[in-house]
C-alpha cells in the first residue's frame, strides 16, 4: 500500500486526489496536513511513501501587487515548499510531488501570435506568481538524490466541478452573454480527473523529473463557451470578423488576451508511459457542467 500525505487540507487539487485514490482503498492511503500555522512542523513525515506539496497562494492578484503581498508570495509559494521538501527528506520520505504551474513561462501570447512551449523553453515568468514558482523549483530540484525522488508539476489551466478560476468564469459568461466572438485561438488545458490520474501513475512508478501533464486535445475558447451554452440548452449568436476588435481591446486591458491569447505545450512534452488522459476535453466540459 502506498502512503501518500498531501500539504494543504482543503485544497482543490488535494482533495480531489483523495476522492479519486478513494477508489482503491486496498492500494492507497491518503492524509492531509495543514499548513496555515507551524504546527505541521511537528507532524513527522516519516512512514510516507510520498509528500503531495498542493499548498500554496493562488494567482489572483489582476492590478498592481503590493511589496507585503509579493513577500506573502514568496515566503509560501517558494520559502514553505522547500522548507517542505527539506522536512520530508530528512524523515525519510522516498518521492516529493511539487505542484509548479505554466505560469513559470509567462503569461499568453498576444491574439494571433502562436505560444508553444517545448522542453528546452526557458523560464519567463510575468508575475510574482510565476517567479515564486520559479523559484520553488530551483530549491527543490537540488535535493533530489537516489534516495529522495523529486517530481516537478507544471499543469496548464486546471478545471473540473467546484473548481476556481477561468473556466468558472467562461462558463458564467457562456450562461449569459447573446453573443460571442469567433477567435480562432489554442490553450492548454488540464481536467482535474486527468491530473489525479497522472498523479496516481508516478506515485505508483516513483518518478522523478519535470512533467507537463495536459488533456490530449487544444482547447479554444470559442467553441468551450459554444458547448457550454449548448449543455444548459442556450443558443448564443457567434460573430466573426471582431478579432481586429479584440487586438484593439487589448492594448487598454488584459482580458482580451487572458481570454483569447494562446499558450500550449507541445504534446510530446506531455507523453507518459502510461495513459493518464481518460477523459477527453469535450466529456470533461460535460462532467463538469453537469456535476
Amino acid at each position: 500500500m502506498k502512503k501518500i500525505l498531501i500539504t494543504g487540507a482543503g485544497s482543490y487539487i488535494g482533495t480531489s486526489l483523495e476522492r479519486y485514490l478513494s477508489a482503491w482503498p486496498d492500494r492507497y492511503r491518503v492524509d492531509t496536513v495543514d499548513m496555515i500555522d507551524g504546527s505541521w512542523r511537528e507532524t513527522s513525515f516519516s512512514g510516507y511513501d510520498c509528500v503531495y506539496h498542493v499548498a500554496g497562494i493562488a494567482h489572483a492578484d489582476t492590478g498592481a501587487v503590493s511589496e507585503e503581498r509579493k513577500a506573502l508570495y514568496y515566503r509560501v509559494n517558494t520559502d514553505l515548499a522547500v522548507e517542505t521538501a527539506r522536512k520530508a527528506k530528512a524523515d525519510g520520505v522516498r518521492q516529493f510531488i511539487f505542484m509548479s504551474s505554466a505560469s513559470v513561462y509567462g503569461s499568453t501570447t498576444p491574439i494571433g501570435k502562436a505560444n508553444v512551449v517545448e522542453r528546452d523553453t526557458p523560464f519567463q515568468p510575468s508575475n510574482v506568481y510565476g517567479d515564486s514558482k520559479v523559484k520553488a523549483e530551483q530549491g527543490i530540484l537540488p535535493l533530489s538524490d537516489e534516495r529522495f525522488k523529486v517530481a516537478i508539476l507544471r499543469p496548464p489551466m486546471i478545471y473540473g466541478p467546484g473548481s476556481k478560476g477561468n473556466y468558472p468564469t467562461l462558463s458564467k459568461l457562456a450562461k449569459k452573454l447573446p453573443f460571442f466572438p469567433v477567435v480562432e485561438n489554442r490553450r492548454s488545458m488540464l481536467f482535474i480527473d486527468n491530473l489525479t490520474e497522472f498523479v496516481r501513475l508516478i506515485v505508483d512508478h516513483e518518478d522523478e523529473g519535470i512533467f507537463w501533464p495536459q488533456n490530449a486535445e487544444y482547447s479554444n475558447t470559442t467553441k468551450i463557451v459554444r458547448q457550454i451554452a449548448e449543455i444548459h440548452g442556450r443558443r448564443i449568436l457567434f460573430v466573426r470578423g471582431v478579432t481586429w476588435a479584440l487586438k484593439l481591446l487589448s492594448l487598454f486591458t488584459k482580458l482580451p488576451n487572458k481570454a483569447f491569447g494562446n499558450m500550449t505545450y507541445a504534446q510530446e512534452l506531455s507523453a507518459y508511459r502510461e495513459p493518464y488522459q481518460k477523459y477527453s476535453l469535450e466529456e470533461s466540459i460535460r462532467i463538469t457542467e453537469q456535476t
